[in-house]
């Protein structure tokens, strides 16, 4: 699992501040690489409260029509 900073939709908002990956990297922007034992490993730290939970979710994809109108 790849997780990219830039990607995601929430980034630079309050669940950005409250999320896992900018726990781990602590400056902006990056990606962190997981395997499924690490993602499981840090789901179950994050359920426990130890470390934040991740709040990544993928930004929609850019809609070409409105560049082509832009």
């Amino acid at each position: 699992m790849r997780i990219e900073c830039d990607a995601c939709a929430h980034q630079g908002t309050d669940q950005c501040r409250d999320c896992v990956v900018t726990f781990i990297l602590e400056a902006e922007g990056g990606a962190v690489v997981v395997d499924a034992q690490e993602a499981r490993a840090l789901r179950k730290l994050g359920e426990a409260g130890l470390v934040p939970l991740l709040q990544l979710a993928p930004k929609p994809p850019d809609d070409p029509d409105e560049e082509a109108a832009g």
